[in-house]
């Protein structure tokens, strides 16, 4: 996961990375207000808007919009899983791919050598290979970020359809034929049947998926940093639209995880900001700060991790939810920690600015988005409803859960035989005499039921004396 904020060094090449002999023109004042200017709205565009989305996604039953659920088992091994996965690339990349060319191919064709009699001839050598030509000379960075391209630009146009459905839902005239489809993919027959894929859609997704085709072809193509936004604001919005919390507590594990994963990776190694340099995919939002000069063709990119996005963007989105489930009609806690995220990111771009290096922008944003909520919460005193808050209770409405346990109390011995009894059951009686039910059902004083009790008997005696005789 690309974390970092980073920007290029005015005059000379991108921050944490290498310096090249040619360098950069300095960008102006007005490019460089620009290029924060347009980071910050493009981080805050799929906050605000997926934040929103992801109460309806919550409250929705289309099983192709359900929601992803984090618990807190996830939310503590993601950051070893994210970490795992990042140095993983950074050794693909460094190891096999040092430079453009292919890493370790040092080609020695040609030697110079002296001769007995002092002069310098020129001798061909076959050709020597280093033991890491061979397979960087298969894998080459070429064909890998050819294969991540195709691959990025099938979920991206997947993520771009799915984001402007809504708003192009509203174009279509009310004329307009509109057919249902479905996508189902299952394995195994019979009762082992189980669904791969279960994806529902209409001739309206039809429309926003050739549209959103046209902006992968060009991203395919040209690789240029427009069609780069619109997937990367496409996987944010998805993401937190579609990514939730189960608590505030697990929040506050995912956060604070991350926390040390972004610190670690942006200032303890250049792991991160070499990966998001040699990662040729939509996982950076971008922008020039030589836009004002260079126009669409510029190439001095400011730069924002998506994971910068989402993982706080998931977070806010909860507290909007936890706002809804108060029913107070105001939304505090979502508008409190969306203008965290804000102060905290103008302080990362700022820091940024100032020292003229990447930063992790997680150790602003952690803070400001945790702190300032809990603040809030404790001022109102709702601590203790923040935090006992679920929302994967309003994911199903419709499915029955059980949100507590019942209370026993006395000896085992003692709910052992209740459990036995109530397993027990009343049982069916056997069937009696019509005038014992009429008694039973018209229940006499004692007296009475004595005397017929005793008429009972004695007629019973005289029938036997009778068969006797």
């Amino acid at each position: 996961m690309d974390s970092a904020l980073s920007d290029p060094h005015n005059g000379s090449a991108e921050a944490g990375g290498p310096t090249n002999s040619t360098t950069r023109p300095p960008s102006t004042p007005e490019g460089i207000a620009l290029a924060y200017g347009s980071l910050l709205l493009m981080a805050l565009l799929p906050i605000f808007f997926g934040a929103l989305r992801s109460v309806r996604c919550a409250r929705g039953k289309n099983a192709s919009d359900m929601p992803e659920t984090i618990t807190s088992r996830d939310a503590a091994r993601f950051p070893i899983i994210a970490s795992c996965t990042l140095l993983g690339l950074y050794l693909f990349f460094k190891v096999y791919f040092p430079n453009k060319s292919y890493a370790g191919s040092v080609l020695k064709t040609w030697k110079t050598q002296k001769s007995k009699k002092g002069k310098t001839a020129v001798i061909q050598n076959p050709t020597t290979r280093d033991s890491h030509s061979f397979p960087s000379e298969i894998f080459s960075q070429e064909y890998i970020n050819l294969l991540l391209s195709m691959y990025f630009f099938v979920l991206g146009i997947l993520a771009l359809s799915h984001t402007i459905s809504p708003f192009m839902n509203k174009f279509f005239p009310a004329s307009f034929p509109n057919r249902q489809y479905q996508l189902l993919f299952t394995q195994g027959s019979g009762e082992n049947k189980e669904e791969i894929i279960n994806y529902e859609f209409d001739t309206k997704d039809l429309v926003c998926l050739g549209l959103s085709s046209i902006v992968g072809v060009w991203y395919l193509l040209r690789k240029h940093w427009i069609a780069n936004n619109l997937f990367g604001l496409a996987f944010s919005l998805n993401g937190v639209e579609l990514l939730h919390l189960n608590n505030v507590s697990t929040g506050c594990i995912l956060l604070g995880g991350l926390f040390i994963y972004d610190v670690f990776w942006v200032f303890g190694t250049n792991v991160m900001v070499t990966v998001a340099k040699s990662f040729e995919a939509p996982i950076k939002l971008v922008f020039p700060q030589d836009l004002l000069e260079k126009g669409l063709e510029a190439n001095n990119f400011a730069m924002l991790g998506l994971g910068d996005v989402v993982i706080p963007g998931i977070f806010i989105a909860l507290l909007l939810r936890f706002d809804i489930s108060l029913k107070k009609n105001t939304h505090t806690y979502f508008y409190t920690s969306f203008a965290a995220y804000i102060f905290g990111l103008g302080l990362t771009i700022f820091i940024m600015h100032i020292f003229k290096h990447a930063q992790p922008a997680l150790l602003y944003l952690v803070p400001a988005c945790i702190g300032f909520p809990v603040l809030v919460a404790l001022a109102k005193g709702e601590v203790t409803e923040m935090f006992s808050y679920e929302s994967s209770a309003e994911i199903l409405p419709h499915t029955p859960r059980l949100t507590h346990f019942p209370t026993v109390s006395g000896s085992p011995a003692s709910l052992a035989d209740s459990m036995q009894q109530k397993l027990a059951g009343p049982r069916r009686r056997r069937p009696q005499n019509p005038s014992a039910i009429y008694e039973e059902s018209n229940p006499k004083d004692p007296a009475a039921v004595t005397e017929s009790k005793e008429g009972t008997e004695a007629s019973a005696s005289k029938g036997l004396e009778k068969k006797e005789k």
